[in-house]
């Protein structure tokens, strides 16, 4: 994803067609070292393309995809909540409230 950033900001900046030397100098700017294989296929692939058809293809191509859905969610054999009153020693954790969902941390 950095490669791409990277090459979105130099086409942002007006560079219609971005070198490997043009992304190393944007991603050194902010301290990323660069693999010059992986940079070197982003600006392969999108060399030559226009930028706002490479987005509006992604966006449709996210579109289809499924999204969201239920997640099953396990107690992990969680026990009842202790009695009330009975405080956890100091720095251990306690877990009332696990089965509903709520936790509180007594420290």
């Amino acid at each position: 994803m950095r490669y791409v950033a990277a090459y979105l900001l130099a086409v942002l900046g007006g560079n219609e067609s971005p070198s490997s030397k043009d992304l190393k100098k944007i991603l050194d700017s902010v301290g990323i070292e660069t693999d010059d294989e992986r940079l070197n296929k982003v600006i392969s692939e999108l060399n030559g393309k226009n930028i706002e058809d490479v987005i509006a293809q992604g966006n449709g191509k996210l579109a289809s995809m499924p999204a969201g859905g239920a997640v099953a969610v396990s107690t992990g054999g969680v026990s009842a909540a202790p009695a009330a009153g009975a405080a956890p020693a100091a720095g251990e954790c306690d877990w009332r409230g696990a089965v509903t969902g709520q936790f509180h941390f007594l420290l």
